[in-house]
């Protein structure tokens, strides 16, 4: 058989902390392990994009840029990779082109190699945007379709799907199974399927979630897939991706030999380990509720971070015993919806939805959210919307169909007008244009002059005691 080794991508510094711990890892406890990672050989480190850019200025008073350009210079010599959510880039909402084509400029410019872009609607128009500006500034682009299933979602949806982004520019083309649903039949049939129709890389990414992750990667690799997404196990498993070491291992002596060294990972999991320890102890890393398997991930299609966002709205709301028809109530408001599949942001706007059913009533108010998903705001709905849903929420209000971001001006000019007080780069612009609180409050902070330490007073004699001797002093 030929040798065809599997490159692995290491999730350990964005998606298995986001995933696991509320994205609470810190750049300083990133660093130490740095050079190991870079030596390690892996396909790319995954270490920006996603929730981090919003924690660390919210969280964790760290500057998203400077964390990146840390990274960078400690690991040289290997492709750094994020995660964006095409046009929306890493916030909520769609940004004008001009926005995208800046922020992906900088991006890569800071240290950015790979670019895993996707949209939650698996709308093409959401995409190319952002594709191309990879392409324009030599990334290297990463597609990315959102893996669901529903009744119009089916393999012959996502090849289709595949050569249009093959088509558009991708350099590979990624399985994103962010609720861990891909098992490992469906997924050596899509592989084997998707290797038939486009000649680009295929990387498989998904979530440990319902306890089979390590074996669909394993059935992916043996139908051909090049590429799958790993964590080391301090942070890895669970609702984060399957565990590098045990990848690794299972795949030793096999034609898909990773070629990573076993030891190697274990010290660098022996770094991570004191990590997790800490974001346990903090209270962000608990393991009972994020290491146990949860098959209602395959049952309701609910991404492991959903679920606990549920169970904490609904704890909130003294209405815990309610919580299981909650989960029932997703898959409604989904087919309600046309489909959409779960991931941010859709992922909250159908989540927050059932809430509102089970504590309000079926529909007897519609979040903000919920109307300008159904209203066409954030795209091109997969299926198509429950009529009657639909008329509750929008009553005879036009549905938007041409692209969002066409409807929206270009938006630089005045977001570094908007930010000049606080803003000393670009990058600042960029950071206010994404969470505008929030960044204007961190910038402020930053830039607010640091008052000088206060003198020490001089030294006072201190009064001598007289000493009296112990027994135990005289050992």
């Amino acid at each position: 058989m030929e040798h065809k080794k599997l490159q692995i991508t290491e999730t350990i510094l964005r998606d298995a902390h986001q995933s696991l711990a509320a994205t609470r890892m810190r750049t300083e406890e990133m660093l130490p392990a740095a050079q190991l990672l870079d030596s390690m050989g892996y396909w790319s480190l995954e270490v920006w994009g996603g929730a981090t850019f919003d924690t660390c200025l919210r969280f964790l008073n760290e500057d998203p840029w400077q964390r990146l350009r840390d990274l960078k210079k400690a690991m040289p010599n290997t492709r750094l990779q994020m995660l964006l959510r095409g046009q929306n880039l890493l916030g909520y909402k769609h940004y004008a082109d001009d926005v995208v084509d800046a922020f992906v400029r900088l991006s890569i410019e800071n240290g950015i190699e790979v670019v895993r872009i996707f949209d939650a609607l698996n709308d093409m128009r959401n995409l190319t945007s952002s594709m191309r500006a990879v392409k324009k500034y030599g990334g290297l682009v990463e597609a990315s379709f959102s893996y669901t299933l529903s009744p119009v979602h089916n393999e012959a949806y996502f090849v289709n799907l595949s050569r249009q982004l093959q088509d558009e520019g991708a350099d590979t083309i990624c399985v994103k199974d962010m609720a861990g649903l891909l098992l490992p039949e469906a997924a050596a049939s899509l592989v084997r399927e998707l290797k038939k129709h486009i000649s680009i890389p295929i990387h498989l990414h998904t979530h440990n979630t319902a306890g089979v992750g390590a074996e669909t990667y394993l059935a992916g690799a043996r139908a051909g897939a090049d590429i799958v997404d790993c964590a080391l196990s301090p942070l890895g498993s669970g609702t984060a991706q399957p565990a590098t070491e045990s990848v690794v291992a299972a795949l030793q002596g096999t034609p898909w030999d990773t070629g990573l060294d076993l030891k190697q990972l274990t010290q660098a999991a022996n770094h991570f380990r004191k990590v997790a320890d800490r974001l346990e102890k903090d209270g962000f890393f608990v393991p009972g509720q994020v290491l146990r398997t949860d098959v209602n991930a395959l049952i309701y299609q609910v991404p492991g971070g959903m679920l606990s966002n549920l169970y904490n709205q609904m704890r909130d709301a003294k209405a815990l015993d309610k919580y299981d028809q909650v989960l029932q109530e997703v898959p409604r408001v989904r087919a309600d919806f046309g489909y959409p599949p779960l991931v941010t942001p859709t992922s909250q706007i159908v989540g927050t939805q059932a809430v509102f059913n089970v504590l309000q009533g079926r529909y007897k108010s519609f979040t903000k959210e919920s109307r300008a998903l159904l209203r066409g705001e954030y795209g091109r709905l997969p299926g198509d919307i429950n009529p009657d849903v639909q008329r509750m929420a929008l009553g005879d209000e036009e549905r938007i169909t041409v692209r969002p971001a066409d409807l929206i001006a270009p938006e630089m000019d005045k977001l570094r007008e908007d930010s000049r007080e606080f803003a000393r780069s670009e990058e600042d612009v960029l950071s206010y244009a994404l969470f505008p609180q929030v960044a204007e409050k961190y910038l402020r902070e930053r830039n607010a002059p640091k008052a000088p330490p206060a003198p020490a007073a001089p030294a006072q004699p201190q009064p001598q005691e007289p000493r009296v001797l112990y027994v135990q002093d005289r050992a």
